[in-house]
């Protein structure tokens, strides 16, 4: 049975955080055009960043993470902490990560068995797909951006209900 002052120190060595900045980690892309880190004298291959915001402020506190989702560290601020051709690179990673064409005009939307067709025009071009209703699926990030996640996991975001037509509106408020 482990003690009060033995598990006091296993939180204080798990609540330990590592920031990561440009004194401290060096990021690059590998041949295959992963990112890797050094930090120290030790060299993570494949790490992937996690934002703790990623809809509203990717920014700001990354976390930095090896394929076996160990931890190597967290930047606080990416323009803070980083010059400009280490951000660039990050922001690469993280926008591959996190994809979302944004839906700039809904053409239609049917509702049937508990799921939502959508036929839409997006930032990469016509897109179709479905949507299972309810579960959370079409989801407020602010108040005027949506998330729409698809049954396959692929995510969609509307910028701002407030540029969509009184139509658009109303097919998109059914799914909300």
């Amino acid at each position: 049975m482990q003690s009060i002052a033995d598990e006091r120190t296993d939180l204080s060595v798990a609540a330990q955080l590592n920031y990561l900045t440009s004194q401290n980690a060096v990021f690059r892309k590998t041949d295959g055009n992963m990112l890797a880190v050094q930090v120290g004298d030790e060299d993570f291959q494949g790490v992937y960043l996690h934002c703790s915001f990623p809809h509203t402020n990717r920014r700001i506190y990354i976390s930095v993470r090896t394929g076996e989702h160990k931890e190597v560290g967290i930047i606080k601020a990416l323009d803070e902490d980083f010059p400009p051709e280490t951000a660039v690179l990050l922001e690469e990673q993280m926008d591959i990560r996190y994809f979302a064409p944004v839906i700039t005009k809904v053409i239609s939307i049917k509702e049937e068995f508990g799921y939502s067709y959508w036929n839409t025009e997006t930032s990469a071009g016509h897109c179709q797909f479905t949507v299972r209703s309810g579960s959370g699926n079409v989801k407020s990030v602010t108040e005027n951006k949506l998330l729409v996640i698809d049954v396959d996991g692929n995510r969609f975001v509307i910028e701002n209900l407030k540029q969509l037509s009184e139509k658009e509106y109303r097919m998109v408020e059914m799914c909300i």
